[in-house]
């Protein structure tokens, strides 16, 4: 549960959960009629069951398509979702379901928050990493050139249904790229959890199972707490940005391409992380190799090296840096780390810092 007040929502963590889905949502509904927003990916492998257990409900729905992968958060989608869900007269007491993974959450809930001055959806994730992150505390949007979801807004789903068994369908990269957000929330703040996950992150990534859910559960219980604290990231929220910096410069730099994808990112961003947080002295020697360690034993990229094709010098990831959404007066924040499960918040590294750091780790390619 998110307690955010009166507007507190639930999330459902389990097996076939999709089949349930009419019976769960119904209560929400104002009326029974819907719009499920997806991908072409996701609607051949989900859509009809979905469809199924809505209709067994008595609930109708319209069905929106946009392309599977990151460039469907842009403009002329976000136009494309708005006018499907006009055309399938979505009220503003009405929900909107986001069935996918988080592109699809991002984009069906940004076009959610700004259709009619806001109508209400649900969440509906599809990958690991939505399921642990994405679909959990509201953030929407969609990227701009300079940077990514740099449009967008703060707009709380009703309810968050998070079927594990989805996850059996995902290819091998995309389920170790949702791990990395797993691993995440170790760092930050929960050094049993991640030391848990180096026993069991093959149990997770094998099959459904307990251990699956244990690891969502955990992660999302953790995402809630921080954000009934801090809902609009003023302040403790940024702590979930660790790695983020560093990886989504990666990603606009690669051109929210297949040659780095957003987990991957968020890997590499994590190890600089703690590279970098050794750099300064923050932390002890040897602390970022145990990091990296266990993350390329879960399959994940650590380094630039690891990036295919060309990379803008350290003075032009910085300036890809410098679109970030936590910047304050021009200066960068950058979520920094004392050990493993002891990440803290700063704004008072200097730029040249990071540049030389960056330019070491682009040498080592």
């Amino acid at each position: 549960m998110v307690e955010l007040g009166d507007r507190r929502y639930p999330i459902h963590i389990g097996s076939n959960l999709l089949d349930r889905a009419g019976e769960l949502l119904r209560p929400l509904l104002a009326r029974p009629h819907t719009a499920i927003v997806t991908d072409e990916t996701v609607a051949s492998l989900h859509h009809q069951r979905l469809a199924a257990s809505l209709a067994a409900s008595g609930i109708g729905a319209r069905l929106i398509v946009v392309p599977a992968g990151e460039q469907s958060k842009s403009f002329a989608c976000l136009e494309q979702v708005c006018d499907g869900l006009l055309e399938a007269g979505i009220e503003r007491r009405d929900h909107v379901i986001a069935l996918g993974g988080g592109v699809i959450g991002d984009l069906a809930g940004f076009a959610s928050a700004i259709l009619r001055r806001g109508v209400r959806f649900i969440q509906i994730p599809t990958t690991l990493l939505a399921q642990v992150d994405s679909s959990v505390g509201g953030k929407t949007g969609i990227n701009a050139g300079a940077g990514k979801n740099l449009i967008g807004a703060f707009h709380q789903p009703d309810m968050v249904l998070a079927d594990t068994t989805l996850l059996d369908t995902l290819p091998a990269r995309e389920f170790r790229a949702g791990y990395a957000e797993v691993v995440k929330y170790g760092l930050l703040g929960d050094a049993p959890f991640f030391h848990w996950l180096e026993e069991h992150h093959r149990a997770i990534a094998s099959a459904d199972g307990p251990e699956r859910r244990r690891a969502i559960a955990s992660c999302c219980r953790a995402k809630a707490e921080i954000v009934a604290e801090d809902e609009f990231e003023t302040g403790r929220r940024a702590l979930l940005n660790l790695g983020h910096t560093f990886g989504h410069a990666l990603e606009a730099a690669t051109g929210y391409s297949q040659r780095l994808i957003h987990g991957e990112g968020v890997a590499i961003g994590m190890a600089q992380a703690f590279r970098f947080s050794e750099r300064l002295g923050l932390c002890a020697p040897g602390t970022a190799e145990k990091v990296t360690a266990h993350l390329s034993a879960a399959g994940l990229p650590t380094s630039l090296a690891q990036i295919d094709g060309p990379l803008p010098d350290a003075a032009g990831l910085v300036r890809f840096m410098r679109q970030d959404k936590k910047a304050v007066a021009g200066k960068l924040t950058f979520i920094l780390v004392r050990d493993i499960g002891e990440a803290f918040i700063s704004r008072d590294v200097e730029d040249a810092a990071v540049e030389a750091f960056l330019a070491e780790e682009l040498a080592e390619r």
